[in-house]
């Protein structure tokens, strides 16, 4: 497996909509575990496959809390293979099929906007269709943060950014913030 660089914000590829994958293969499925490494990598639960430059509606997450560190600790690592249908899902051309009329107000940060985090809401519950690691298709019942999670890599595969939910004034703050960032450490930004 191998950990790829996460593009962030104002990279213009994260308001590209994914296109849709043709078939689970092995080649996907070795994109799903280099993305699972990333993930763990970046102290992450959650990684949509645009989050490192690929254009395909792929997710993966893993919430088990142990498996991504605390504080930017480093996390125990471990034998992936293991865990595949135990903590890591993975969800292959994803559809929210439902969502609840209640909503959840939860402090979400992003792999692609390092060192922020704002409050978003979004519907407490949600009912995903999928097709999983092996190609099979799934459904699944999501609520607290599973949902809060999958609808924030769903917002990935369609060009938002949990930035897109905060006010005009807020996210222009962010931006203007990681664009000094990324000149002071000389990171040239892709037009």
């Amino acid at each position: 497996m191998t950990i790829r660089p996460i593009i962030a914000v104002p990279d213009p590829r994260l308001k590209q909509v994914s296109e849709p994958v043709e078939a689970v293969t092995d080649a996907l499925r070795l994109l799903m575990d280099d993305m699972v490494e990333t993930m763990h990598d970046a102290k992450g639960i959650g990684l949509a496959a645009i989050q490192i430059g690929v254009n395909k509606r792929v997710i993966v997450m893993d919430l088990s809390p142990s498996d991504h560190g605390d504080e930017g600790e480093s996390s125990d690592r471990y034998d992936l293979s293991e865990l595949k249908d135990e903590t890591i899902r993975y969800f292959v051309n994803p559809e929210i099929v439902w969502t609840s009329e209640e909503m959840n107000n939860y402090q979400e940060g992003c792999l692609s906007v390092p060192g922020f985090f704002d409050d978003v809401e979004r519907p407490k519950a949600c009912k995903v269709t999928y097709l999983d690691y092996h190609g099979q298709p799934q459904e699944l019942d999501c609520d607290g943060l599973l949902a809060t999670c999958i609808q924030h890599e769903m917002d990935h595969l369609n060009g938002v950014v949990f930035l897109d939910h905060l006010s005009r004034l807020k996210r222009d703050m962010i931006v203007k913030k990681l664009r000094k960032q990324s000149k002071d450490t000389n990171v040239v930004e892709p037009l």
